[in-house]
């Protein structure tokens, strides 16, 4: 197995604020590994701090066996690291094509336009909607777009950020589905964050579980859904015994 993503240690902080707190984990290459936890358990800073979009106060980042802590985001693009961040972040009004051609900004190769059409066979939808303008995209549609826009990068590594936020059911399942043929198709290692720990565990080889900026368990994705903790806790599957007890009780069990 070889570590494409190496993180040791890091921490991160907004001003006076430490948000995550001495965070080591890998990324096996070829893997897709979720990383969940609550709102504000600080997994969108430990994306943040591999793109390059903040830099660690301590610890390192390896990325294919080279340090990038601390590099410009575009320069993290570069290597091969497409980051999709969460909300979609879509440009609102330039349209389907001109998104996509935006997310080629560094190539300088002639398959762009074959890339596009790779992009709307994984998202027959945005075909019919070349010429619309971003900003009038359903949810679901925009999150197609964010992360089409990321493969045109034609990333070794994408970083997923709460790709289900705010989607119905069916289309969770979509986008699940969808990272599940990327990463077996066109061979892109996921690092995915998210809340919704079903759909995580289910697309997910390996799993780190973050509590208020610390990585509190990790296993690989099916022990974790056997997991008490995380059956309670993640999955809504409380025994009628232990409701009422307080969480950080419970966090005993976790390291």
């Amino acid at each position: 197995m070889t570590v494409l993503l190496d993180i040791k240690n890091i921490e991160t902080y907004y001003g006076p604020v430490m948000a995550i707190r001495g965070v080591s984990m890998q990324v096996a290459e070829g893997q897709i590994v979720s990383l969940l936890g609550a709102n504000g358990a600080g997994k969108t800073t430990v994306l943040k701090t591999i793109s390059g979009a903040m830099d660690p106060q301590k610890g390192m980042v390896s990325y294919a066996g080279e340090a990038i802590q601390g590099k410009d985001p575009d320069w993290v693009a570069r290597q091969g690291i497409a980051h999709v961040p969460e909300g979609r972040e879509v440009f609102p009004f330039l349209n389907v094509d001109e998104n996509l051609r935006m997310g080629a900004f560094s190539r300088h190769d002639g398959d762009i336009q074959a890339d596009i059409e790779m992009v709307y066979d994984y998202f027959p939808v945005l075909k019919t909607l070349i010429k619309s303008q971003a900003v009038n995209l359903s949810g679901g549609q925009q999150q197609m777009l964010a992360i089409g826009r990321a493969l045109m990068l034609r990333p070794r590594l994408m970083l997923l950020d709460e790709p289900s936020l705010g989607l119905s059911p069916k289309l969770v399942q979509e986008i699940a589905e969808i990272i599940r043929r990327l990463n077996t198709e066109q061979a892109v290692t996921v690092l995915l964050v998210e809340q919704n720990a079903k759909m995580a565990l289910e697309v997910g080889d390996y799993g780190y579980v973050m509590e208020v900026g610390r990585i509190v368990m990790e296993d690989s994705c099916e022990r974790l859904r056997d997991a008490t903790d995380i059956q309670e806790f993640y999955l809504g599957m409380k025994d009628q015994g232990v409701r009422g007890r307080r969480r950080w009780k419970q966090r005993k069990t976790w390291r």
